[in-house]
């Protein structure tokens, strides 16, 4: 499609441009500039494929990484974003100017690359298809919840982006020296590297096990996926094609987002089906796990979004939070404690147990407010908790950024009683805003949550056990000097990219040398 067909449907798109590799770039919409370490001899350049990044387009914490973890690292490598061109990037407040253009593959259509410069400077490339994405929805499915029955076709033709900008093909004028790929919807981006024979190593992350792209083999002719990639080493997986199995197959080391969950998908009980494949990877040393973190923004004293600021110490303004929070989930007003649930509403975050234990909270003189959307039977269930028990839990059935750092901001404790957790971030913002997780002790959750300090964890996936932990929520809030002192050691807690950046950069390092035959396995 041409420019100006582009520009007929409303879309932000200017006439080709060279791709110089620092462009002037405007301070403005809250970030500062992004530092350049050119004089890093190490520094590399990175493609970062994702399906969502959060300043543009969101469904959940792989949004705010992919937006968060290029700007940590940007002062050591020269990270860019490649994400597909929905409507919600398309028409952002960014111009998008096209750089280049690639061919089609089997049934993946023709595209074009367009260049976004966000504010502070970090690049997004944006995959220009309006066939397989300009449509309203998430950038998964409509917005009745049903996920797009060309979603194979949709993130193939992102993983062979990645594999051609890799390539040089794309002629952008930036070719990366790694590309780093997230969840299943890039899973393809190392395969299609491997399958062609390109040597630019792959990195790849699991954000979530359970969401595996799996497709039927009889997708095959029209992804372009040779033969010998449908045996147990490659991307086969139970009689189908899993795109996430593609991604740890074929990528030169593969990350998760905590420690924890590393472990845990080596096990049968998180390893949706693939335990077996995992702890081959990790006895090999090609599986570690690396948290995530929170930026800068995620701070109650300057946050623009709250009602009203506060501090350690000074907690008229988390009153004042939590009094907004009330009104907007038509509570009561109350001396109790406010339990706030900020979460996509799927089975996986334990939403059945909430309802279970609501009946305790509510007699024990709590609150609940819900905010969150997902799977239509976990709506239903959370409005007709709502109807169950009015003016003592509130429920808001969508997303809105301002509502939750409220909630955070307003709540005396966060509900997380997750069956799995690989990393969180939801216990990280609370923490921060002064609300005490209480959540299953797994994942990211046991690795962020110190029990009895900074949050309350409970072992079983049961009511009796999740009751227990709300149990000493409740004695807690009885006390507030105990209570203060936890919300400031939550409040101090070290949730910043520094955690990450670290391994990640030197990662990074290690598998360019080892592609360069300079050293051995990271």
């Amino acid at each position: 499609m041409t420019s100006a067909a582009l520009q007929a449907h409303g879309e932000r798109v200017l006439p080709v441009s060279s791709d110089s590799v620092n462009p002037p770039i405007a301070t403005s919409g809250g970030r500062t500039q992004l530092p350049l370490a050119s004089h890093n001899p190490n520094r590399k350049k990175v493609l970062f494929v994702t399906s969502e990044i959060a300043d543009l387009v969101k469904t959940g914490g792989l949004g705010d990484v992919s937006a968060a973890l290029p700007r940590a690292l940007a002062h050591l490598h020269d990270v860019r974003v490649l994400i597909p061109g929905y409507p919600q990037v398309l028409n952002s407040d960014n111009p998008i100017h096209i750089v280049g253009e690639l061919g089609g593959h089997a049934a993946l259509p023709p595209c074009k690359i367009g260049r976004m410069d966000m504010p502070d400077g970090l690049v997004v490339y944006v995959l220009i298809c309006p066939e397989l994405y300009a449509r309203e929805g998430t950038p998964y499915g409509a917005n009745n919840g049903r996920d797009w029955p060309d979603n194979h076709i949709r993130f193939a033709r992102l993983g062979l982006a990645a594999a051609d900008i890799a390539a040089n093909l794309a002629q952008i004028h930036w070719c990366p020296d790694l590309v780093h790929a997230h969840d299943w919807p890039a899973g393809l981006a190392p395969a299609y590297m491997h399958w062609r024979g390109q040597r630019t190593p792959t990195l790849f992350t699991i954000h979530n096990l359970a969401y595996q792209g799996v497709v039927s083999l009889a997708s095959c002719p029209e992804l372009g996926i040779p033969p010998h990639a449908l045996q147990q080493e490659g991307m086969e997986f139970y009689g189908k094609l899993s795109f996430l199995k593609a991604g740890m197959a074929y990528a030169s080391h593969i990350t998760t987002v905590s420690a924890t969950y590393a472990r845990e998908i080596t096990t049968p009980a998180f390893g949706c089906g693939l335990d077996g494949f995992l702890a081959s990877k990790t006895e090999q040393g090609l599986l570690s796990g690396i948290p995530n973190g929170i930026d800068e923004s995620w701070e109650a004293s300057t946050d623009p979004h709250l009602v009203s600021p506060f501090s350690i110490g000074d907690w008229a303004g988390k009153a004042a939070n939590a009094a907004h929070v009330r009104e907007l989930f038509g509570l009561e007003p109350s001396d109790g404690p406010l339990f706030a649930v900020v979460s996509r509403l799927v089975y996986q975050k334990g939403l059945d147990l909430t309802e279970g234990v609501a009946q305790f909270i509510v007699d024990s003189g709590g609150q609940i407010a819900i905010i969150g959307r997902g799977e239509p039977e976990e709506e239903q269930a959370m409005r007709a908790l709502a109807q169950r028990f009015p003016g003592r839990v509130g429920v808001r059935i969508g997303f809105n950024e301002t509502d939750a750092r409220r909630m955070f901001a307003g709540s005396d404790f966060l509900l997380m009683p997750s069956r799995y957790e690989p990393c969180g971030l939801s216990q990280m913002y609370a923490q921060r805003f002064g609300s005490l997780p209480v959540a299953r002790n797994t994942g990211g959750l046991a690795d962020t949550i110190e029990n009895g300090v900074t949050g309350f964890l409970f072992d079983e996936s049961s009511i009796p056990s999740y009751t227990e932990a709300l149990q000493r929520a409740f004695k807690v809030f009885a006390y507030p000097a105990l209570l203060n002192a936890m919300r400031c050691r939550a409040m101090a807690a070290p949730f910043n990219w520094c955690q990450a950046v670290e391994p990640y950069a030197e990662l990074y390092e290690q598998l360019v040398a080892k592609a360069q035959g300079h050293v051995g396995r990271p």
